[in-house]
């Protein structure tokens, strides 16, 4: 299955599911793009604008944290979620419940739409900041 997905104007960003494969839970195995300008993002932490953790212990608090951060930086070059190519999320959990609440969380995200392409999600034991508990790392093809 390829969804083709032409945004103003930029090249065309092919996702595919192809056959043979597990089907997805709303992401896609492979995401094509042509060559062009594109963004990548160092992975969005949970910070506010004074760079402090919020929600610490509070997943659903950093998820939305994280969100409008990745908005923000994806804004702040010409982009939005519709433009982003690959995206790896990171939680700190080995918990398959708490790894499925963060995905579904940031599928219902102001930046739900990066998470229909080519997407990974890892548990992992722990991030860069003292009560970290997601961080999320994105790329962007640009628009012309």
């Amino acid at each position: 299955m390829t969804d083709k997905t032409e945004t103003a104007p930029t090249a065309p960003i092919d996702r595919i599911n192809p056959e043979g494969l597990h089907s997805t839970p709303g992401y896609h195995h492979i995401t094509v793009v042509e060559a062009g300008r594109t963004a990548y993002l160092s992975g969005q932490c949970p910070l506010d604008t004074s760079g402090e953790v919020v929600g610490k212990g509070d997943l659903d608090a950093q998820i939305d944290q994280v969100a409008a951060n990745a908005l923000t930086a994806l804004n702040a070059v010409g982009a939005g979620p519709e433009h982003v190519v690959r995206s790896v999320i990171y939680v700190v959990s080995s918990d398959e419940e708490v790894l499925a609440k963060a995905w579904f969380r940031l599928n219902d995200s102001v930046i739900a739409p990066a998470f229909s392409t080519a997407s990974t999600l890892l548990g992992v034991a722990q991030l860069g900041y003292p009560g970290q508990l997601i961080e999320v790392d994105l790329t962007a093809a640009l628009p012309n």
